[in-house]
């Protein structure tokens, strides 16, 4: 009888993880578009697909932003490529957000949009956050990293950047609720925390 050829370990497990992460930040979208089938966004639906989006960029940002420091901790290096997943995925709602402003919101009306642009602050920082995000995921593949090399880590420091910048967006958004951003930047200052290294004393 010919011997079976058995899998590497772990094998199953690195095709599972990124195959949960395409599920995991395609699920909004679905989700979101079953209800634009349905007629289900309400009065407003505009409005309601460009918070979802928004809302949407936010969260993925902080998931990968998260996989680090959660890698450490459980000492799970598997976890690795899902900071490329979930960043990828927000940076894809991000354009969705985008593209929801500008064509179903402003009707590609460019002078419109730069005005508000360059007048409306909370416009201002999603855009400056977006501008951050377009880097990272051009370069996101394995070919970018060989050729920046040191300097594609410090590049991807533009991820924190964004977050702080996308915060500020919705902070400046809202008008009367401000736990959900408030919340929002709480997790992020503690991914932040969780990146400082504290320097052993040196002894005297």
């Amino acid at each position: 009888m010919k011997a079976e050829v058995q899998a590497p370990q772990g094998s199953g497990r690195r095709r599972v993880l990124p195959t949960l992460a395409v599920v995991i930040g395609a699920a909004p979208l679905a989700v979101l578009l079953s209800r634009l089938a349905a007629d289900a966004l309400g009065a407003h639906p505009i409005e309601e697909i460009t918070h979802t989006t928004g809302d949407w960029t936010l969260r993925f940002l902080l998931a990968s932003l998260a996989i680090t420091p959660a890698r450490r901790l459980l000492h799970l290096p598997a976890l690795a490529p899902l900071r490329r997943s979930f960043g990828l995925a927000a940076f894809g709602y991000a354009v969705l957000h985008l593209l929801t402003y500008v064509v179903l919101d402003q009707g590609l009306a460019w002078s419109f949009v730069l005005e508000d642009v360059s007048e409306r602050r909370y416009i201002t920082a999603g855009f400056a956050a977006f501008i951050c995000l377009l880097p990272l995921a051009l370069t996101s593949n394995r070919r970018a990293q060989r050729r920046l090399g040191a300097r594609w880590r410090k590049l991807h420091r533009l991820a924190y950047v964004a977050g702080v910048l996308g915060v500020v967006h919705y902070l400046w958004l809202v008008k009367a609720d401000l736990l959900p951003p408030v919340a929002h930047g709480a997790i992020l200052a503690l991914l932040l925390a969780s990146r400082l290294r504290v320097r052993p004393r040196t002894a005297c």
